[in-house]
């Protein structure tokens, strides 16, 4: 029995890189990982294949004893549900962590999604892209303040432990200078992304897929690449080509 992972080196799925790594810190026995790697340049999400395993054509995935998982955070929920451990707990205190992982999906994540997309890589004039800029540019900044208020009263999005929420959140916040939203108002926010930089198993996770010089700080050439794949993703002509 194997976890098959299906994974590009991106924000989702640095989630369930960071996320077999953390279980493997804290001593939870995991089967074999086989890594699939998926070129998003090259339309890997749209082959047959990987439609069977997701439908919505994107990254990441995962296979375990016949099962397809997909959709980060569900992958997040599985992984901490089928091997137990702090990263998820178990009981009551599993619903400290369980909002905060889905404000990632419903917010965050979006959020500085759609940031990305009009900071780098859709190419329309200034006046068009004014809105959605100062649109998510504001939620944003509001949505790492509602971070920063979560921090006054714990260490960590879940309360006292790392756990599947701040797993789902680090690899979005760590973007931030990509994005253009700036953190730095928020110490709290600050300390917390340092913090989970530190972690080992997070430090392994980010190193998925990409050489270890540039598990940090992309060099110009993956960045310029990085830049023309997210333009080719986000043009409204790719809408209708895959189905």
């Amino acid at each position: 029995m194997t976890l098959d992972v299906y994974y590009s080196a991106t924000p989702n799925g640095w989630k369930i890189s960071i996320m077999i790594e953390e279980l493997k810190e804290v001593g939870v026995g995991l089967p074999e990982v086989r890594l699939h790697m998926m070129s998003l340049e090259d339309g890997d999400q749209f082959a047959s294949e990987f439609t069977a395993i997701n439908p919505n054509q994107r990254m990441p995935a995962l296979m375990h004893d016949g099962r397809a998982i997909f959709e980060s955070c569900a992958i997040l929920q599985y992984l901490g549900e089928t091997y137990p451990s702090p990263l998820l707990p178990q009981g009551p205190a599993r619903w400290d962590v369980l909002p905060w992982l889905y404000w990632q999906a419903a917010n965050l994540g979006p959020v500085f999604g759609n940031k990305v997309s009009y900071t780098r890589y859709i190419d329309v004039d200034e006046a068009t892209k004014a809105h959605p800029m100062d649109r998510f540019g504001n939620e944003g900044a509001r949505l790492v303040r509602v971070m920063a208020r979560r921090l006054e009263v714990a260490p960590w999005l879940g309360g006292e432990t790392f756990s599947v929420a701040d797993i789902a959140a680090f690899p979005w916040v760590r973007a931030y200078k990509w994005a253009k939203i700036d953190i730095t108002a928020e110490p709290r926010v600050v300390d917390w992304l340092e913090r989970c930089r530190r972690r080992p198993g997070v430090q392994r996770g980010v190193a998925w897929g990409v050489p270890q010089e540039e598990a940090e700080r992309f060099s110009a050439d993956r960045r310029a690449r990085y830049k023309a794949m997210g333009a080719s993703i986000a043009a409204n002509e790719r809408l209708n080509e895959r189905n």
